[in-house]
């Protein structure tokens, strides 16, 4: 459907979708690093699976090998397509390029849905319009809130980064912070440096930036401590991901500093360092979540014509902060790998 009939179709009869279906199943899906191979996932029929036509939907993300955030996405996606009699296929590059080559694939291969990350919505613009061409429908997630409508998606599900950023440096005020550093792990990122520049509005100290290689966690380490090293006066190192912030508490202790670390995202070991107390706290965006709706809202609109914000606003996901005071309900999820 192009974007002047769904238009038409809203006009005609506008609907509100229903944000996740009730009879939520997990299916014990375990998932791996994406890289660029694609793979099938939500298998198995558990109770409560829906009976409707099955249907096949790719969801194709800019996930770096290791980046263990999208494994929790990956997760919640396969949840719904197990509900949902659905064929799941999900293929990953960090590369723009690749990215948009894989869902290049998607088109060629006449699946029924497909969600994309926008992390560099200029790259996904013609392979999109070749989508809507083909009337596969085609919604967002995580990356490209600012970008989705204008490249006529479907829906959106994910965090308004600028938001998450500016709420992470009132936190950063309230704790006492004067002067951080912000990594960027992957640049040219349109949500990382959304991020940054949010808590860069709000954080009444001073902000630097530090760009590292995030698909070489080394090289992340050590250029983290030597910033830490030039700069003594550097009391939080600010990070973009759960497996960042890990590193930059080695990277904290190999430098001999007292700087605190704040991160975005979640995951299992995230949680147990909250708890010890080597992180202060995370912002959280439900990556799971992020996954779970994609899936089910392709579905909802195949099935009952349905969009989620009503096909005009995005469903926010985050952000929500995890700290000592909240992180022993949420490590209760972690453990099972859903946040």
């Amino acid at each position: 459907m192009d974007r002047s009939s769904r238009s038409r179709s809203r006009r005609l009869a506008p609907v509100v979708a229903v944000a996740a279906a009730a009879a939520l199943t997990l299916a014990g899906c375990s998932s791996g690093s994406g890289g660029k191979k694609a793979a099938e996932g939500g298998s198995g029929a558990p109770a409560g699976k829906a009976d409707t036509p099955r249907m096949t939907v790719a969801l194709v993300t800019h996930q770096s090998p290791g980046d263990t955030f999208w494994d929790i996405v990956r997760k919640g996606a396969e949840a719904a397509a197990a509900k949902d009699n659905v064929k799941l296929v999900y293929s990953a590059d960090p590369s723009a390029g690749t990215q948009a080559n894989l869902v290049q694939n998607a088109v060629d291969q006449k699946v029924d849905g497909i969600a994309l990350t926008l992390a560099k919505p200029g790259a996904m613009k013609d392979v999109i319009a070749k989508a809507d061409a083909a009337k596969i429908p085609v919604l967002g997630l995580n990356s490209g809130l600012s970008d989705w409508k204008k490249l006529g998606l479907l829906q959106f599900f994910g965090q308004d980064e600028s938001v998450a950023g500016e709420a992470l440096g009132k936190k950063l005020n309230e704790v006492g912070a004067k002067k951080i550093v912000c990594v960027i792990h992957e640049q040219g990122n349109v949500g990382l440096t959304q991020r940054c520049d949010g808590v860069r509005k709000t954080f009444s100290g001073k902000t630097e930036t530090l760009y590292v290689n995030g698909t070489d966690r080394p090289s992340v380490q050590s250029t983290i401590t030597a910033k830490l090293k030039q700069d003594s006066s550097l009391d939080h190192v600010v990070t973009l991901g759960a497996p960042f912030a890990l590193t930059a508490v080695q990277s904290v202790a190999d430098a001999g500093g007292k700087a605190e670390v704040a991160t975005f995202d979640l995951n299992k070991d995230l949680t147990g360092a909250i708890k010890k107390g080597t992180i202060e706290f995370a912002v959280d965006q439900q990556p799971y979540l992020q996954g779970y709706l994609a899936v089910d809202s392709l579905w909802l609109y195949k099935n009952n014509g349905n969009y989620s914000g009503g096909g005009e606003q995005p469903v926010l996901t985050g952000p929500a902060f995890v700290d000592k005071s909240n992180v022993d309900r949420v490590a209760e999820f972690a453990a099972k790998g859903t946040r």
